[in-house]
């Protein structure tokens, strides 16, 4: 699919850019041919600044740069929804967003993150790297662990009991998947798939 610019009287369309990781929206921009294509070519969002009358790549003075990790044209041709990958907070604020939101809605998605960087970049004292150190039948057992407290926690216990178990459990599992070189993708992707209706029998 073509972006049809012509659809606007200033060659402009918006565009959406998205956290890859987290699915946040970010911002939203203008891009004209030459912004779009500056983008594609470089792997760095660059709009048309409507204010500035010039291209303007994010991060050009904040180093705060978003990387393209995906583009996605909308159905009528004339909107971009692009995923990315942020360097640091987006807003000139200094706030991760533009769009002012009470929390990371996907925290659980920054956290794999987070936990993969650990993996990457080992960190003195971090417990993820502790628990790496210890092998992967250590971090099962902590995952069993938590399990059972969870389900303690759920017949027996408080509401802040059990909501701080399951957060156990969910890091953990995180952890988990990591060490056997899965991730949250995967297992969405195979959730959907058990969701999806299954074919007609012949």
């Amino acid at each position: 699919m073509q972006i049809d610019f012509s659809k606007s009287p200033d060659g402009l369309v918006p565009v959406v850019v998205q956290d890859n990781q987290t699915l946040e929206v970010l911002m939203l921009g203008y891009m004209n041919q030459e912004a779009y294509d500056k983008t594609i070519a470089e792997n760095v969002v660059t709009f048309y600044s409507r204010s500035k009358n010039r291209l303007w790549t994010k991060g050009e003075t904040s180093n705060n740069f978003l990387h393209v990790v995906s583009t996605h044209i909308d159905c009528d041709n004339d909107t971009i929804l692009i995923k990315s990958r942020p360097d640091g907070p987006t807003c000139h604020t200094g706030a991760r967003s533009c769009f002012e939101t009470a929390y990371n809605q996907n925290f659980i998605l920054k956290l794999e993150n987070i936990i993969a960087d650990r993996y990457q970049n080992p960190v003195e004292g971090s417990y993820v790297n502790k628990l790496r150190n210890k092998g992967l039948n250590k971090i099962a057992q902590k995952v069993g662990e938590e399990g059972v407290e969870t389900v303690i926690a759920a017949l027996a216990e408080t509401e802040t009991d059990l909501i701080n178990e399951a957060s156990d459990l969910v890091f953990h599992l995180l952890v988990l998947l990591r060490e056997k070189g899965l991730n949250l993708e995967t297992i969405a992707k195979n959730l959907e798939k058990r969701h999806s209706p299954s074919p007609p029998t012949p």
